[in-house]
């Protein structure tokens, strides 16, 4: 049996989350699902519980990494909680797990991920018109390295399309 693809979700947490961001977050969990590959987010609130939901409605995988030391913290729709205890440094096992990730929305959390995994090459697409980190990189390098660059897509169809195509590619 072949290893599933896995698909990082990153966006706002609860501050910052609004109902548009936990519509796209939830339509993107389920696009993942229905192309067979495990969704991997920070397992708490706002964009990844709102992903995880749509995951876990199309029957799908969903693995929540959360800073906490304590399952419980994580949200009810993770099948699978890794609780590492690390605070926000899990950001680096979030990125690093990941063969592809997704970006809606976010602050400072979300770009320490899209750091992390632009460090270590991960192909990334951010869905426009979400604001936040996803708004100000999509279309863009983060710097003059230009590890990668983070591909702007206008819907959560897309984003899935596209990034199962990097990651493919």
């Amino acid at each position: 049996m072949a290893k599933k693809l896995q698909i990082l979700v990153i966006g706002h947490n609860d501050n910052g989350c609004t109902l548009d961001h936990q519509k796209i977050a939830y339509e993107t969990g389920r696009e993942i699902a229905k192309n067979d590959c495990v969704l991997i987010t920070g397992g708490l609130g706002g964009v990844m519980r709102a992903s995880c939901h749509g995951a876990h409605d199309a029957g799908g995988l969903t693995v929540g990494i959360i800073p906490q030391g304590e399952h419980t913290f994580a949200n009810e729709f993770c099948d699978v909680v890794i609780p590492s205890g690390m605070g926000l440094t899990r950001d680096f096992l979030n990125a690093l797990s990941a063969d592809g990730v997704i970006i809606i929305g976010g602050g400072s959390g979300t770009l320490s991920e899209v750091c992390a995994a632009y460090m270590h090459r991960r192909p990334m697409v951010a869905i426009r018109n979400t604001g936040g980190t996803a708004e100000q990189y999509a279309d863009s390098f983060l710097d003059h390295r230009e590890n990668v660059k983070i591909i702007g897509v206008d819907s959560p169809k897309e984003a899935v399309e596209l990034i199962l195509e990097k990651i493919t590619a």
